[in-house]
């Protein structure tokens, strides 16, 4: 296998800026290639993939590929991949759309390792038609999420799982498939958001066992777009319609309004881009994704021990958890600094962090972290280098 880091952030034009990207959570940085891909297909595709002119062609290829492109990412058939303007929009309408199955006398299952995107939807749709919820709790020494703990929270009344292939916050990844049998065996359904994982891990959702998988493209470098996969395409037909369109088949069904072509053609790009990342991949799409996935593995477990260490070895800095099955990311406090102040810090030395204050997130609050002044939170990427991690070293250090 070819990794080669110095290759990969020569076709990152933002790299450029003198900045040290250490916040993929808030979007990874966007390959050039994928903007060419946005800025073409804005002046050759229709506002619509409906018609005879050669632009509303054009606008139905992208969407075609598009689906492909994510199809091949999670290991899916296309015709089960629904596109929209982000997860968390479309979780909201398939929240929606499954609400009649859940409702009083029936449960579902939430966990809080889960961004909020998996979280909301499921809560309003509950509040509203009375199914009781129960929540799966994270280990606050690990951050592990043990999964032992669902075999009494998954009852015969169980409907749904809603659970995170990995937490972009803490870098956790329960053992999703373990839980996607549980639920199985009641009759119920698994909604697993791999958004978190997908940008570092070969994803593929029969080995998941998902029943609907949702992933965010801006995790990976791509356009702000969401998309929802079903396992089982046909299943799409089996829930209720929110399409606007009353003769809407297949993903049409849940996707509510027009497309942004030029974001999906930068959808698949990004993928593609993805699938590049080792340049001696060869073979389909997604044989050339595993490849590139395993490569960038070899090289970010190699760094992310590097920041392990670097950060331990820091006073009074406290890495969150020590997960046994995890993503390259974590988050860290600094005792008696909050990490406003923290990231301020690190920003005006031109270093990109997250920071997560109290009321931000589910998952940092039920650590305590949040009563605690905050956390900061980093991640790796594929075009993050030793340098960085050193860097944020030293300035963590000053401070």
């Amino acid at each position: 296998m070819a990794y080669d880091v110095a290759r990969i952030r020569g076709l990152i034009p933002s790299l450029g800026d003198g900045w040290i990207h250490l916040d993929p959570q808030a979007g990874m940085q966007t390959a050039d290639a994928v903007s060419r891909s946005v800025s073409t297909a804005f002046r050759n595709a229709g506002a619509s993939a409906v018609g005879r002119h050669a632009s509303n062609r054009r606008s139905a290829l992208i969407l075609d590929e598009a689906r492909a492109a994510v199809g091949d990412l999670v290991g899916a058939d296309p015709a089960g991949v629904v596109l929209g303007s982000s997860r968390a929009v479309l979780l909201s309408w398939l929240a929606e759309a499954l609400s009649p199955r859940l409702g009083l006398g029936t449960g579902m299952v939430l966990s809080r390792l889960d961004d909020e995107a998996n979280i909301a939807p499921w809560l309003r749709v509950a509040s509203r038609y009375g199914a009781q919820v129960r929540w799966a709790e994270v280990d606050i020494e690990t951050c592990d999420l043990p999964t032992w703990q669902y075999e009494e929270l998954i009852t015969p009344t169980t409907r749904l799982v809603a659970l995170s292939a990995a937490s972009s916050i803490v870098g956790s990844a329960p053992d999703v498939r373990i839980v996607a049998d549980l639920i199985h065996d009641v009759g119920g359904l698994m909604v697993v958001d791999a958004t978190g994982a997908a940008p570092y891990a070969h994803i593929d959702i029969d080995d998941l066992g998902a029943d609907v998988l949702t992933v965010e493209a801006a995790a990976w470098g791509g356009p702000r777009i969401g998309a929802l996969v079903f396992a089982d395409p046909s299943h799409l037909d089996r829930v209720p319609s929110m399409s606007l369109d009353p003769g809407a088949r297949g993903p049409e069904r849940l996707e509510v309004g027009g497309h942004q072509y030029a974001l999906l053609a930068g959808v698949t790009t990004s993928i593609d881009f993805l699938a590049s990342l080792d340049d001696a991949s060869t073979g389909t799409r997604r044989e050339r994704l595993e490849a590139s996935i395993s490569s960038m593995q070899d090289y970010q477990d190699r760094l992310f021990d590097r920041l392990v260490r670097q950060l331990d070895s820091l006073s009074g800095v406290i890495v969150l958890g020590r997960a046994s099955s995890r993503v390259p990311a974590l988050s860290f406090t600094i005792d008696g600094v909050p990490a406003d102040k923290v990231a301020g810090h690190l920003a005006d030395r031109r270093v990109a962090t997250v920071a997560s204050m109290r009321g931000a997130s589910r998952l940092l609050d039920s650590l305590g972290v949040g009563d605690e002044g905050g956390a900061v939170t980093v991640g790796l990427a594929p075009y993050t280098t030793a340098f960085e991690i050193d860097q944020l070293a030293r300035e963590l250090r000053n401070l």
